[in-house]
């Protein structure tokens, strides 16, 4: 009688894969940081503005907008293999809840001092990045709960559709405009008299999450047909991108036009939205992602490579990176301005929602030496990661996994 012979297998509780694509957009991310607090253009306009940008400045914040995605997509994936290892679905949600309440807390906290080196109520509060990834390990904590197919189901529906709430403005809930600034649309209101500027809503970033979490299942799968699922599924994202956004109809609040060359024209096509990210921007970002990923699993890593030692400490890496890039920041506006720089010593560049009138028309720098300060600010890190994960490789320390 023949034997059958079981398709899948155990997965491990970490797999180089996913820390291999998470620490390479932990260090693509450090780029686009590198030039809000820089480039001379930072204080001035946005890099995909097409009126004023040039391609090397595009591409240099194009190519970051694939760190949230990424971040948000594999924390889903990271929570289910966290449920593999002999754990039940109350204790994931526990740990999920509890998690997301410590990321809120951090970016509402050592965030909001990276940002400004103050915590003046002048200020405005950014729910960036941090509360983006707590409030949707929040929202995990509950959904983890369903049935695995509604979960799927819910999943989908939210990335596909969520766009069609575009043409709904805050302003029309009147006073209960700022639920709807937390939900879809971005936007500032004020509470209690401190201005709370929400820059990621939680729509469609919680769906995005809850994807990562059932595309777990295919790491459960023997590697040569999970690295074929994963490779198929960032094709399919990516050709979808190229199909949806060619007939130019849905899936982005902006339409991509004609511009004044083919590299101009490019750019439109590409610019997708990521305040909140539209249906195209994550069909352009996790697409090649997940081809990325599908490379990556079919490779060994050293424990000592850079993208392992940033991917299995990314949390400790973004704080980290923060606090070094505004120091520098400090140092090199002291050296520049002296005495007279000091209003602006403290505060965010307005990049990151500082005021524009405490800077002078010169400040900044030219893009090559943002490249090179971003690059000092990768390789200094990197003894420090690896020192960090080193720790948390070799202890079992509660509090480990929430740094």
């Amino acid at each position: 009688m023949a034997t059958k012979v079981s398709t899948t297998v155990r997965s491990p509780s970490r797999l180089q894969s996913i820390d291999a694509l998470r620490g390479a957009i932990m260090i693509i991310m450090a780029l686009d940081h590198t030039r809000d607090f820089f480039h001379a253009s930072a204080t001035f306009f946005s890099p995909t503005d097409l009126t004023r940008t040039y391609p090397l400045l595009f591409f240099t914040r194009w190519i970051t907008h694939f760190c949230a995605p990424v971040f948000t997509f594999t924390a889903g994936l990271g929570a289910f293999l966290w449920l593999q290892r002999d754990r039940t679905k109350n204790q994931l949600s526990n740990f999920l809840l509890s998690r997301g309440i410590w990321l809120i807390f951090l970016e509402l906290t050592a965030m909001r001092l990276a940002y400004n080196f103050n915590f003046a109520s002048r200020f405005p509060i950014l729910l960036l990045v941090m509360w983006e990834l707590g409030a949707c390990m929040v929202a995990l904590a509950v959904l983890v709960q369903l049935p695995y197919r509604l979960l799927v189901v819910f999943t989908i529906a939210v990335i596909a559709l969520h766009n069609l709430l575009d043409p709904i403005s805050a302003a029309s809930f009147g006073h209960y405009a700022a639920i709807w600034n937390v939900i879809h649309q971005p936007g500032a209101f004020i509470l209690h008299g401190l201005v709370i500027v929400v820059g990621y809503p939680l729509v469609p970033w919680i769906a995005v999450m809850s994807a990562g979490f059932c595309f777990g299942r295919v790491f459960l799968l023997e590697p040569a047909r999970r690295q074929k699922i994963i490779l198929l599924s960032g094709c399919a994202l990516t050709v979808a991108f190229i199909i949806l956004r060619a007939i130019n109809l849905y899936g982005d609040p902006e339409r991509w036009t004609k511009q004044r060359s083919t590299i101009f024209t490019l750019l439109s096509f590409l610019n997708c939205t990521k305040y909140p990210p539209s249906l195209l921007y994550l069909s352009m970002t996790l697409g090649p992602a997940l081809i990325a990923l599908a490379i990556f699993d079919r490779h060994r890593f050293s424990i000592t490579n850079p993208v392992i030692v940033f991917g299995r400490v990314p949390l400790f890496y973004f704080i980290a990176h923060f606090y070094l890039i505004h120091l520098l920041s400090f140092l090199t506006t002291w050296i520049r301005y002296g005495a007279q720089s000091y209003p602006i010593l403290f505060s965010s560049p307005p990049a990151m929602g500082g005021p524009e009138k405490l800077f002078p028309p010169d400040f900044g720098y030219s893009l090559w030496l943002v490249y090179a300060i971003w690059l000092f600010v990768v390789i200094s890190l990197y003894p420090l990661c690896r020192w960090y994960a080193n720790i948390k490789a070799t202890r079992s320390d509660w509090w480990l996994s929430y740094l």
